[in-house]
């Protein structure tokens, strides 16, 4: 194999690029396909809720720690393993012969996704080196997000429809190759001059604390909330995050350090993170199985009703984080909250009966896309912008570790109002969610969250390698680019 040919950064951008699409693409993409998963493999909603939080658990969980081996191992290597394991992942999720299997082979591929988000960001650092090309190249990256959320849906339709739910997972397999035969040709390796120490008991109680709550919320519908297994699962959840910040505290290289959310812009951004994509997760998971089992709508006409919403979650995040360079994170912020709040409150009568109202389906969708479209920016920035300049790498990445969070959370909680025949609660608990970043928009960006912000002390931070530390604040300081804030969109 021919030595990687450092020369030639647009392929490494390239590769990337195909690298976040995969990812990206596999959410949207899944949803459309669930009534289909659920009616050849005889799932329960249970069931289909873990089909798609086996997936984000994993990968909310082993976000930091892929980061971290990357830099320690080589961020080429580390990249290659993960594409084998998501491409490997995904060909068997098409051959999965029962739900056990697809959900165990779900897994496969989020431990490669967990792999190829991060290190992806610094292996773009490294390949552009000058501030203003790495910044024009860190843009393009994130807006392969904005694409696969609106060519998902009508892809997902498209192939359900004309060959099966399989052919979702197939579609990875070329790209996936693709991605590995030009990383193996064109990726320069790279370390992190001073990496971090890993923290195997950090990363323990974070999956244990995360996978028992999804589990406590997912079955509980079925099992009942006094029944001790989930109950103990609650307990254990409860158990887990205790101990976790005690024992984080105490070490010199944190995996998520607790003193960082002193900062209330940092803490409110974290939060909202939570929220938003809580309310995403929920908004697809509720939507699909609405449209197509209570409306009967083919996978297709289900991808063509979510239009709205997913045009206007590409066509918003330039315009938010324009805003949010000129005016600061707060008007985006109210503009996602009201946004959220009155999509999910406008699909309570939208979707009271089996009696189709596409009009206000459309414009809940709509509401809610451009909701979603204002949030992802003034996020990000509002994280950065909420610690020392030092910290603005590990601040992005809890960032995102926090988006896969919610994420889980919206399916489970969503996912177990319908299961237990409260339908109406699913659109309830996404306007909630809106009003929260509603409210944590006014909080976080006033002055007295400011003065929290200053007042964190550097020195007892974690360390950052520098290359992640600089993708990040190139993309927040450069004036002629404040767009793209919209990196870590996922």
């Amino acid at each position: 194999m021919s030595r990687p040919d450092r020369s030639r950064p647009s392929l490494v951008l390239a590769v990337c690029c195909l690298s976040v699409l995969l990812v990206s693409l596999d959410t949207t993409i899944l949803n459309v396909a669930l009534p289909s998963i659920q009616e050849d493999l005889h799932s329960s909603v249970s069931g289909l809720q873990w089909t798609l939080d086996a997936y984000t658990i994993v990968l909310a969980s082993l976000l930091i720690l892929a980061g971290s081996t990357a830099d320690r191992v080589g961020r080429r290597r580390v990249f290659l393993l993960g594409l084998v394991l998501f491409t490997g992942g995904s060909a068997l999720c098409s051959l999965a012969p029962s739900l056990g299997w697809l959900i165990v082979f779900r897994m496969a591929q989020a431990v490669g996704g967990c792999m190829l988000t991060p290190v992806a960001m610094a292996i773009l650092a490294n390949a552009f080196p000058g501030p203003r090309e790495r910044a024009r190249a860190i843009g393009v990256w994130g807006g392969v997000v904005g694409i696969s959320m609106a060519a998902g849906p009508i892809l997902g339709g498209v192939l359900v429809q004309t060959a099966g739910w399989r052919s979702v997972f197939w579609l990875n397999v070329p790209i996936g190759l693709a991605a590995l035969l030009l990383t193996a040709l064109f990726v320069p390796e790279s370390r992190a001059p001073r990496p971090r120490r890993l923290d195997p008991v950090g990363q323990l109680l974070v999956i244990t604390a995360l996978g028992t709550l999804t589990y406590a919320i997912i079955e509980a519908p079925g099992r009942g909330w006094t029944s001790p297994a989930i109950v103990t699962c609650l307990i254990t959840a409860a158990g887990a995050l205790a101990a976790f910040i005690p024992y984080e505290r105490r070490r010199d290289e944190p995996l998520v350090d607790p003193r960082l959310f002193r900062s209330v812009p940092f803490s409110g951004a974290t939060v909202m993170a939570v929220c938003a994509f809580t309310a995403l997760g929920g908004f697809l998971f509720a939507n699909t199985l609405y449209l197509q089992q209570v409306l009967g709508l083919s996978a297709l006409s289900t991808g063509v009703h979510l239009l709205p919403m997913a045009a206007l979650s590409l066509v918003c995040p330039p315009l938010a984080g324009r805003i949010v360079g000129s005016r600061g994170p707060r008007i985006p912020l109210l503009l996602a909250g009201a946004g959220i709040t009155a999509g999910g409150l406008l699909a309570v009568p939208a979707t009271r009966s089996a009696e189709r109202s596409d009009i206000l389906l459309y414009a809940a969708y709509a509401l809610f896309g451009l909701g979603f479209g204002f949030v992802n920016a003034p996020i990000t920035h509002t994280a950065v912008s909420g610690l020392p300049r030092a910290q603005a790498g590990v601040a992005a990445a809890i960032a995102a570790t926090s988006r896969q969070v919610g994420a889980a959370l919206g399916i489970a909680v969503t996912g177990a109002a319908i299961a237990a025949g409260a339908r109406p609660a699913a659109w309830w608990i996404i306007a909630g969610c809106g009003l929260a970043i509603l409210a944590l928009g006014i909080l976080t960006t006033g002055p007295w969250a400011a003065r929290t912000a200053q007042g964190i002390d550097p020195s007892e931070r974690v360390r950052v390698p520098r290359d992640l530390q600089d993708a990040h604040l190139e993309e927040h300081r450069s004036p002629k680019a404040p767009h793209r804030l919209r990196v870590d969109d996922m």
